[in-house]
């Protein structure tokens, strides 16, 4: 019997090393649940280990097929480009493998889920009725992008979170590089008539960039008192989490690989952004990376849209 191709998640890296360890924690936990699967991870940038590392030593096992999982919620220019560009840096480096390429974890309804219970424990563990959610608006913040079809992504998950739940709405905000940022979001969820609001992070695993958004909460609920205002927690390592990188990497060993391309700013000119279209694709180079590089990016490191990222 032919072994399976080893499962490689790929994560985006934090300067938080309590992020960085619930990442590699999560890596480790899934590798005890499938003991049938060789199990690797590592990150883009900022902590180790580097995904070229987790290659090598998954290599070093005797692994030649690779299916890899991007654990991100939006695919933005990592998704989209970075991995896909280190991953053809790998093949150049490891004659012999081969891989498929998985997608974004997000919004899917197990997640959603999560979300939802996130929810209900900051708003306390009395039972949840439909005229108290009724008096609730959330603020989803995501980590923002400068592709808007990742910051589109987390409207996309806010709609689905309103959709049946019996919030009063759920609006979005962005912690970095997108607005409006998490104080405009709190002013816009009054302006809408909110008394009573949770911010949730759409966000994986603890980091500086969710901490962030709780320093930012907390800033401005100390100045607005009339306003009750409650921090939700991240996703975190939930079941449905793990189970859902499962069904990511089963979905890219069987080739059902479904990417969105309509609103994609490397295929597609959208406004203010044509300048990206067909743009080649580089890897970061992690600077924990070994150096097997000329330090400027392999030619062959192809644009996302490329046979090895997947096909439509």
């Amino acid at each position: 019997m032919t072994t399976p191709p080893a499962l490689l998640i790929a994560g985006h890296g934090t300067r938080d090393e309590a992020g960085a360890e619930a990442f590699r924690d999560f890596v480790r936990e899934l590798g005890r649940r499938h003991p049938e699967l060789p199990v690797g991870g590592g990150f883009i940038e900022l902590s180790p280990p580097p995904l070229g590392e987790a290659v090598a030593e998954l290599v070093e096992r005797g692994v030649q097929r690779f299916a890899a999982v991007p654990l991100m919620l939006v695919s933005a220019g990592h998704a989209k480009g970075d991995i896909p560009a280190a991953l053809a840096r790998e093949r150049e480096r490891h004659p012999g493998i081969s891989y498929t390429y998985g997608r974004p974890l997000g919004p899917h309804p197990s997640l959603l889920r999560v979300l939802e219970r996130r929810l209900d424990e900051a708003l306390g563990s009395v039972s949840r009725t439909p005229s108290d959610r009724a008096d609730v608006t959330v603020l989803l913040v995501g980590r923002g992008s400068t592709d808007p079809d990742a910051n589109a992504e987390v409207h996309k998950a806010a709609r689905l979170l309103w959709e049946g739940r019996g919030y009063a709405g759920v609006e979005t905000a962005f912690v970095s590089l997108a607005a409006p940022d998490v104080p405009s979001g709190l002013d816009r969820c009054v302006k809408l008539g909110a008394r009573r609001i949770v911010v949730l992070p759409y966000f994986l695993f603890t980091g500086i960039l969710p901490d962030r958004v709780v320093q930012q909460t907390q800033g401005w609920a100390a100045a607005h008192p009339e306003v009750e205002v409650a921090s939700a927690d991240v996703i975190g390592p939930a079941e449905e989490l793990l189970d859902l990188v499962m069904e990511r990497y089963r979905e890219a060993v069987a080739g059902d690989i479904r990417m969105n391309c309509d609103t994609c700013v490397y295929r597609i000119a959208l406004p203010g952004f044509e300048n990206k279209v067909g743009l080649p694709q580089q890897p970061h180079f992690h600077p924990d990376d070994d150096g097997h590089h000329d330090g400027h990016g392999h030619p062959n490191a192809h644009h996302h849209h490329g046979s090895h990222a997947h096909s439509h």
